[in-house]
């Protein structure tokens, strides 16, 4: 059985997401937290929100346990890039992309029927 969690719109880079989920992958969740909980990256915060609620949702919804959950797949997709302006010399712009990340977690108690 499987449970997923998805945080949309995050600012941050989904490189530099990709940096902090590809340390949680496979682990259980109890220890993928642990692991984020001292992490210096800003993108940790967020991973480990998006892990808690997908450990909520397998709890609520599909009545698991969550000692036996595990990160089965995790990943960070591009959302949509905001586009800003920044004046230069002689009246000309330059342009300022600030990207946004999509972050999908899916948990898994491991037990197929």
């Amino acid at each position: 059985m499987e449970a997923r969690a998805t945080t949309k719109y995050i600012r941050l880079s989904p490189y530099k997401t990709r940096r902090v989920i590809n340390i949680v992958r496979g682990k259980r969740v109890d220890e993928a937290l642990a692991i984020l909980q001292y992490m210096p990256h800003k993108a940790a915060r967020e991973v480990a929100r998006t892990i808690k609620s997908a450990a909520a949702n397998a709890e609520h919804n599909f009545d698991m346990e969550i000692n036996d959950l595990v990160v089965k797949t995790i990943f960070a997709d591009e959302g949509p890039r905001l586009k800003r302006y920044m004046p230069r010399a002689r009246g000309r712009i330059d342009s300022i992309q600030k990207p946004t990340t999509h972050i999908t977690v899916i948990v898994d108690d491991g037990e197929d029927f």
